[in-house]
């Protein structure tokens, strides 16, 4: 840890591992993710919290930038303030959930240790075989995506997705179970509304039924609602509301160049 810093830290994994590990559940996403896609994964990991480790090393607090590199070269710059927040609960990880509980990472997912920020998108915090923090400027230096035309570092947008029925599926008439998540970390989700696109058979939003989650915001949240269908094609919507009570937007973004936006949608024939 180097850069805007009052002074230098190194440390090695076995320092990692003899400080208090943590367990946190961390729904993680793609910036790349098209509206609806699968792009996105929750798992439980282990680690260290960074927040205590960054303020050791005293960062000026004009270096809005912690820019982390992999032993492979590639770089991620996050804002500053989110990992020195404790609050946001970034970690050093070194272990992700097994079959049988904790197992240490695996090399694709970062083996020895990565970083994991709830709330940001991969490409601007998920650092897998992390060697180097340096805290910087945002104006001083561009990571591997942001020279490629990616957007600075944003909130995760709030997100959803069908998962049930499938695509172009059949289903019988009556009551038609629709299934799905959706996630808006940290925020939480408070509320899943589904619908039939311009209005159809289903009228109005039906509100879904949500699966519990852990504590805090940091996951996605399973739903489940059920419509009144009578024979005919009809596109499946969805819409999810965030912690603080805002909407998931309906306008249609592409993920270039900073995450995909809009209502996800399904078609399926009722017979």
């Amino acid at each position: 840890m180097h850069g805007r810093v009052g002074r230098e830290l190194t440390l090695t994994v076995d320092d990692l591992l003899a400080r208090p590990l943590v367990e946190r559940w961390v729904t993680m996403a793609c910036v790349s993710n098209d509206v609806g896609g699968d792009l996105v994964s929750t798992t439980r990991f282990t680690g260290v919290e960074l927040a205590p480790l960054l303020a050791a090393a005293a960062p000026d607090p004009a270096a809005d930038q912690a820019l982390s590199t992999s032993t492979d070269g590639w770089t991620a710059g996050s804002p500053s303030s989110l990992l020195l927040d404790p609050t946001r609960g970034a970690l050093l990880a070194v272990a992700m959930a097994g079959p049988d509980g904790p197992v240490a990472l695996p090399p694709e997912h970062g083996f020895p240790v990565r970083i994991v920020v709830p709330g940001l998108y991969g490409y601007v915090s998920a650092t897998k075989w992390v060697t180097d923090i340096e805290f910087t400027t945002f104006a001083a230096r561009a990571d591997y995506w942001r020279d490629r035309g990616w957007a600075p570092p944003g909130p995760m947008e709030t997100a959803a997705r069908i998962e049930s029925p499938a695509s172009y599926a059949s289903v019988p008439a009556g009551r038609v179970v629709v299934t799905g998540s959706a996630w808006a970390v940290p925020r939480g989700i408070r509320r899943v509304e589904v619908g039939v696109q311009d209005g159809g058979a289903a009228g109005s939003w039906v509100t879904a039924e949500l699966a519990p989650v852990p504590s805090g915001g940091a996951t996605w949240r399973q739903w489940r609602a059920e419509l009144d269908l009578p024979p005919g094609g009809y596109t499946l919507v969805c819409r999810a509301t965030d912690g603080d009570g805002v909407v998931q937007t309906a306008e249609r973004r592409s993920p270039l160049p900073g995450a995909a936006t809009g209502w996800p949608t399904r078609t399926v024939t009722v017979t």
